[in-house]
């Protein structure tokens, strides 16, 4: 089988946000980066299915020259190959337009399965995958929880509200958008790592003419609302001292 899988760079989650001086984005500068945590499963799940049936992974992403860090820790992982649409622009784009950025070069490639996380970290849009399916033209089904690939044909198992299931039939080639959990990630060893330096880079420039479909007015980092109180005293007294404030600021009792 021929898989590809989308991965997206994003803010790690444990960095503190900093805004850019017209509040429409991070500011670049500050940001450290990580490999967009649904995405890493979906790359799990093409290497478990590579092992199965054979063939190749190749981890297909779009982005500034930054982008590289988690191709590159893609390959360590186990991927054989990357394609990389290059472009500054791109850093910040919504998923139509990434989508429209990665189709034209990843349609030449003419893969059998592609594999996407079910959403981003960053935007969290979870648009994507099926986007990237029709510019592909071909069938998807998203909230992936079991991948069975038999003759030809994939048999899905989707998530549901309220813990239901459902199971889907689907013909090659398909797009599945992948959901966290599906598996239990491996870490990239020393040797899959030295293996990734030799491990060929593609890259393509974008499209042209390629015009954002969301434009982002204004972000706003969180602000805290409640603050921490302590309360003095013995034991005895601490413990009375809560139980009123929960009784009485509180309501909880």
């Amino acid at each position: 089988m021929k898989i590809a899988v989308c991965i997206k760079q994003v803010p790690t989650r444990e960095w503190q946000p900093r805004l850019n001086d017209d509040k429409t984005w991070v500011r670049e500068q500050d940001v450290s980066y990580e490999m967009n945590e649904p995405d890493a499963y979906a790359l799990e799940e093409s290497l478990r299915l590579r092992e199965k049936h054979g063939g190749e992974v190749v981890v297909c992403s779009a982005g500034p020259s930054r982008v590289q860090q988690v191709i590159r820790e893609a390959l360590a992982r186990g991927a054989d190959r990357a394609l990389h649409v290059e472009d500054d622009a791109l850093g910040a784009a919504d998923a139509f337009t990434a989508a429209s950025a990665l189709a034209p070069a990843m349609a030449e490639q003419k893969f059998d399965l592609i594999l996407t996380g079910l959403q981003s970290d960053d935007q969290g849009h979870a648009q994507f995958g099926p986007v990237l399916a029709e510019k592909l033209g071909i069938p998807h089904s998203t909230i992936i929880m079991e991948v069975l690939v038999d003759a030809g044909n994939l048999k899905v198992k989707r998530e549901l509200e309220g813990g239901w299931f459902q199971h889907v039939a689907m013909p090659l080639p398909a797009l599945l958008t992948i959901q966290s959990g599906i598996n239990q990630l491996r870490y990239a060893t020393l040797k899959g790592i030295m293996a990734a330096k030799k491990k060929e880079i593609a890259k393509v420039a974008a499209p042209a003419g390629l015009t954002p479909r969301l434009k982002v007015v204004a972000l706003s980092a969180p602000q805290k609302s409640k603050q921490t109180v302590m309360i003095g005293g013995s034991p005895a007294e601490a413990a009375k001292e809560l139980v009123k404030r929960l009784r009485e600021e509180a309501r909880v009792l």
